[in-house]
């Protein structure tokens, strides 16, 4: 008999770390398909709230908000690279590529959540973002990915236009950051238990596993 496990996901679309570790966590839980039963809510975090629309170098921007040297980003790059090739998914980042501003790609993802189809937009943001080299706050770009994953073209496209669900997230945001998360992904489990970071399987699943005794 399986047991239920809600899943907060606290994360941002432009985080490589995040992507790590939902693969990580997917293959955890894929490993205890027997005894626990996911559901998953994605909630927003925003790395760089203050990052204008056409965003920024990332190299630039690592090294403006942690003093890393060219030398010292490359590394970071090339390890996280192979960490997410480790868990099958594709980063092509470089010195070159752009970090984007991700708050309307997260009121997109609250509607998602509503139509019942938010870990498929993630999935399909963070292939826009990493793999795809895209500019996920270009709404086009938000809508083709909408529709990939099989929900309305033109409803995604009013929910950028209009604006809605921008106090929805504002107010998730401020609860987390209220909650003290201050880096994703933080992954709470049932409301209770916290797990942070791009943990391997075998960490998430430990974690499972003792979550899933007391419950």
């Amino acid at each position: 008999m399986t047991k239920p496990l809600t899943i907060d996901f606290i994360s941002d679309v432009v985080c490589p770390w995040c992507v790590i570790g939902l693969r990580e966590l997917e293959t955890a839980l894929d490993r205890l398909k027997d005894e626990a039963e996911p559901v998953f809510r994605f909630q927003p975090f925003e790395l760089n709230p203050a990052m204008p629309p056409e965003g920024q170098n990332v190299a630039e921007h690592i090294q403006q908000k942690y003093g890393s040297t060219p030398d010292q980003a490359s590394a970071g790059r090339s390890m996280i690279k192979d960490r997410a090739a480790h868990v099958g998914f594709a980063i092509n980042t470089s010195s070159d590529s752009r970090i984007y501003n991700t708050f309307d790609a997260h009121r997109l993802l609250h509607w998602a959540g509503l139509e019942g189809k938010q870990l498929e937009l993630k999935q399909a943001l963070f292939d826009a973002y990493f793999t795809e080299q895209q500019n996920v706050s270009d709404p086009k770009v938000l809508v083709a990915k909408a529709e990939s994953v099989g929900l309305d073209g033109a409803e995604a496209r009013e929910v950028l236009e209009t604006g809605r669900y921008a106090e929805h997230v504002r107010a998730a945001e401020q609860a987390w950051y209220q909650a003290g998360i201050s880096s994703v992904p933080s992954i709470v489990i049932n409301e209770r238990y916290m797990i942070s970071g791009g943990q391997p399987a075998e960490v998430f699943e430990k974690a499972l596993r003792r979550i899933l005794a007391e419950a």
